[in-house]
């Protein structure tokens, strides 16, 4: 398994050997991967590849689709996410998770931020922790004075930053971002893009993303997948390279990878 660097970094998240299946259907096969804290890791590969669906494992997302089975484990700092014992509202706590699509709350700006601690009876100042939450999401500045209008009259960019700052006020040590700039103009991914590098300051990153300048930008790692038909037709998903980014788009060790990170399929 690589090392993000050459000094040893502690991992968050140790997926082993883990496959996925929607019902009958194999989704994903057979993932070897470590998340490394307070790094951002990028997920790229062709559609159908199951770069969502391992995704949405770290938080239990997939938990909501009825008929998933997972095999293999995933261990957050030792801790099988999956055993019987763990509770999947205290794992979504920890592994917070941005759309792809900004979902505000139909509410205020303040009310969207306030919403998870309010759930979990928060007992210091509210204010305080909408303040430091959209500074955190790099937002404060262009809605500490509308705090109290609706969360849906912000542009598309600003409402992505809420959901973010949202993410943020519950305290999660790892933040998902299933193509979190698909929906944007480019003003706005870039801004996005320089928040990423911010948080992971302070937060454990994993991206879905299509777009490979932007993995190449913001990514220490990145993780290339691709996907395989199988009997009947079905299409499975599975990792063919994991490392450092520069290494996966300068000198990657799989022709696959090298073809899709150059455009040539994908």
């Amino acid at each position: 398994m690589p090392s993000p660097s050459a000094v040893d970094t502690q991992t968050v998240l140790n997926v082993e050997n883990v496959s996925v299946h929607y019902g009958s259907v194999l989704a994903l096969r057979n993932v070897y991967l470590d998340i490394f804290k307070n790094k951002i890791t990028a997920l790229i590969g062709p559609s159908g590849c199951g770069k969502s669906t391992l995704l949405r494992c770290f938080n239990r997302m997939n938990d909501l689709i009825p008929g998933t089975r997972i095999e293999g484990r995933i261990l957050y700092r030792g801790t099988d996410l999956y055993d019987k014992s763990v509770d999947p509202v205290e794992v979504r706590r920890r592994v917070g998770m941005v759309f792809q699509k900004p979902n505000p709350f139909p509410k205020t700006i303040y009310d969207n931020v306030a919403f998870g601690a309010r759930l979990q009876d928060h007992q210091g100042s509210l204010d305080d922790l909408v303040e430091e939450s959209l500074r955190s999401a790099a937002l404060w500045e262009e809605v500490k004075d509308i705090l109290q209008q609706s969360a849906l009259s912000l542009s598309g960019g600003q409402q992505q930053r809420l959901c973010i700052a949202r993410t943020i006020a519950i305290k999660p040590e790892v933040i998902l971002m299933d193509e979190p700039c698909s929906a944007l103009d480019p003003i706005s991914t870039l801004r996005v893009e320089e928040l990423m590098q911010q948080l992971k300051q302070h937060y454990t990153i994993v991206i879905v993303t299509h777009n490979m300048q932007q993995a190449s930008r913001v990514a220490d790692m990145t993780a290339f997948f691709n996907a395989e038909e199988a009997e009947g037709g079905n299409r499975f998903g599975y990792l063919v390279e994991y490392d450092q980014t520069a290494r996966i788009f300068e000198d990657p060790q799989q022709e696959t990878t090298k073809n899709y990170v150059s455009g040539r399929f994908g």
